[in-house]
């Protein structure tokens, strides 16, 4: 059993002044806190409680409530390139359909149906509770919508340097000079030598090329 909707929530309106003829129009406007994890995990979302903007048009229809709107907010993230916070604008359109719970699709009541008839159906459809709908899973998916899956500080951002990891839009003149790799391994055993041992080969390599002059 589904709990009752709550009218003392800011994202549960009621339509009761709109009230059922159809053609009727109400328009609302409403800010609203941010609820918790609304975004993309760990990619980019609006914080929790942070202000959300909202712009309704409310219309009654034969079946149900016809919401159409838009939300405004700003959402925080961390640049996918060099990995610095950001902060971004969002701006989500939606529209949904709430229907009344005792209509089918073609807005005729249905008092005396089966239970069970149009299950399928009725699980994508979103219905009026006591003339209230709530408005949080469709605010939901139109915002996680809107948010950009890859969030960049600026579309030209360079990112991080791949051999050290500084931000190159810090620096753009950043690189490191290419070395061969057998003179660095071969510079990497050298300084990995005792000036003993370093004394010892000297002296060795030096016989050697004595007995070969001979």
């Amino acid at each position: 059993m589904t709990a009752r909707l709550d009218h003392r929530n800011p994202l549960v309106f009621d339509t009761h002044e709109l009230g059922r003829r159809p053609g009727a129009l109400q328009r609302l406007t409403r800010e609203v806190a941010a609820p918790k994890d609304f975004g993309i995990q760990g990619v980019v979302g609006v914080p929790e409680g942070a202000p959300v903007e909202l712009e309704l048009r409310l219309e009654s229809v034969m079946e149900g409530v016809l919401v159409t709107g838009t939300a405004r907010a700003q959402a925080e993230g961390e640049c996918v390139r060099c990995l610095e916070p950001l902060q971004l604008d969002v701006e989500a359109d939606f529209q949904e359909m709430f229907s009344y719970p005792d209509a089918d699709d073609r807005g005729r009541h249905h008092h005396g149906a089966e239970p069970g008839d149009d299950a399928e159906d009725d699980e994508d459809r979103l219905f009026l509770e006591d003339g209230l709908f709530d408005l949080e899973p469709v605010l939901r998916d139109a915002v996680v919508l809107a948010l950009p899956m890859q969030p960049v500080c600026q579309e030209d951002c360079p990112g991080l340097c791949a051999e050290c990891g500084a931000r190159l839009a810090d620096d753009p003149d950043h690189h490191h000079d290419a070395v061969d790799i057998r003179w660095a391994a071969l510079q990497g055993l050298a300084d990995s030598l005792e000036p003993g041992d370093k004394d010892e080969k000297s002296g060795a390599e030096a016989g050697v090329d004595e007995k070969q002059e001979k």
